[in-house]
């Protein structure tokens, strides 16, 4: 990058929240474009900012060669991926954005996004269809943009997407007025609206003006020739799931096989916007005088159930359209029956206790439902640290641990 940093410093001016947050968080820098590492990703997604702060490291043609030949084969993959590739990666910003799209999708819509990028219906998925990605992001990256210096926006272009001006879309303009909210809503609509033949024309143009990633090389092999099953797919997606939530429940159990309830709150409130988070914890606290702790898979299962949230919703306006309070034992089988997840009885309980403040023993939808919504969200907007109280239990549980 030729500009000065200052001017660069200045493009953050001209960033939507979902750039800011990559320009911050990435540390890779490749013929004006930057990247992310795996390990970039994983503070993106699991932390408020970096720990340190981010200089842009500009990688040569030879460096960039090196990992990309060391990228596993997906059949390879596994669920200590992004830690095991660490600082050995490039993540794209679009490809940045299809990866929280993963985060925050049901083991359902895997098949559904498998099928967006399969769109000549062959039951594999190459590089070309997987492209489309691309011009979909950018696309409606271009309806976000904000008004103003033009050299500076082309500039903000280059770094995100590794061109300076716009290519011609693959895809088809009827409706833009009516582009949906998120990125996950815009990929079904816009792939679906994309022809393959229209991309194979465009396939060349698009692989010309970008350079390999790892998320390339991992699905379609280091020539790109190879195609993408939907097992490799499913399995991929459902690790990088688990990767992550293995990162913050072990960045709260410290070693041991649970979490306590309060952590288990923090994690749950981190990124959305309750203003009053301590009336909450304070709450909690109160209604589980006994720590028993959370395990993984208990853990696991409620991000699971978050995951499917747009279910639940539905099941419970059916299970009562006045949106009325609902006890624990509702709650578990609204669960099931919308998603097919079970939650334990402790787990259900905690969550009650945390999210019920005023004590009812009743969980209602606006202190549930409508807190989730913004949880679910996660790496989609930034959220406020939360302040971490730890009890007197917890200190001593963990003192002796580390004994």
């Amino acid at each position: 990058v030729t500009e000065s940093r200052l001017d660069l410093e200045d493009l953050h001016l001209y960033a939507t929240p979902r750039e800011q947050r990559f320009r911050r968080f990435a540390s890779l820098e490749f013929e004006g474009q930057l990247y992310m590492t795996p390990h970039d990703f994983i503070q993106a997604v699991t932390s408020d900012e970096p720990k340190c702060a981010k200089k842009w490291r500009s990688l040569s043609k030879q460096e960039l060669n090196q990992i990309l030949m060391e990228t596993p084969p997906v059949w390879k993959g596994s669920s200590k991926l992004f830690r095991n590739l660490n600082e050995k990666g490039v993540i794209s910003y679009t490809e940045y954005l299809f990866l929280l799209c993963i985060l925050t999708k049901p083991h359902a819509g895997f098949r559904i996004a498998f099928n967006m990028f399969d769109t000549d219906g062959n039951e594999m998925v190459d590089k070309k269809e997987f492209l489309v990605l691309q011009e979909i992001f950018r696309k409606k990256n271009e309806k976000r943009e904000k008004r103003g210096d033009e050299a500076k926006r082309a500039m903000l272009r280059l770094q995100l997407y590794g061109y300076h001006t716009s290519t011609n879309s693959v895809l088809k303009t009827e409706g833009e007025d009516l582009v949906p909210r998120s990125y996950w809503d815009t990929l079904r609509r816009s792939t679906s609206q994309a022809l393959f033949s229209d991309l194979a024309e465009r396939a060349d143009d698009i692989s010309s003006s970008l350079s390999d990633t790892t998320l390339l090389v991992h699905f379609f092999g280091k020539k790109g020739k190879a195609e993408l099953n939907f097992e490799d797919f499913y399995r991929f997606m459902d690790n990088l799931q688990t990767e992550v939530l293995e990162i913050e429940f072990l960045s709260y159990s410290n070693g041991m096989n649970t979490i306590s309830e309060e952590d288990f709150a923090h994690i749950l409130l981190r990124y959305t916007n309750v203003e009053n988070t301590s009336s909450y914890l304070e709450n909690m606290r109160c209604s589980i005088p006994e720590e028993k702790g959370i395990t993984f898979e208990e853990f696991r299962s409620f991000f699971q159930f978050l995951n499917n949230l747009e279910d639940f919703t539905i099941a419970m306006q059916m299970y009562n359209f006045a949106s009325r309070s609902i006890g624990q034992d509702e709650f578990k089988r609204a669960v099931y029956v919308a998603t097919g997840v079970k939650l334990s009885p402790h787990l259900v309980n905690t969550v009650f206790k945390i999210f019920d403040v005023d004590r009812d023993d009743q969980l209602s939808y606006k202190e549930f439902i409508g807190i989730m919504k913004d949880r679910l969200n996660r790496g989609f907007r930034g959220y406020k640290p939360i302040q971490r109280y730890t009890t007197f239990k917890s200190c001593v549980r963990k003192e002796l641990y580390s004994r």
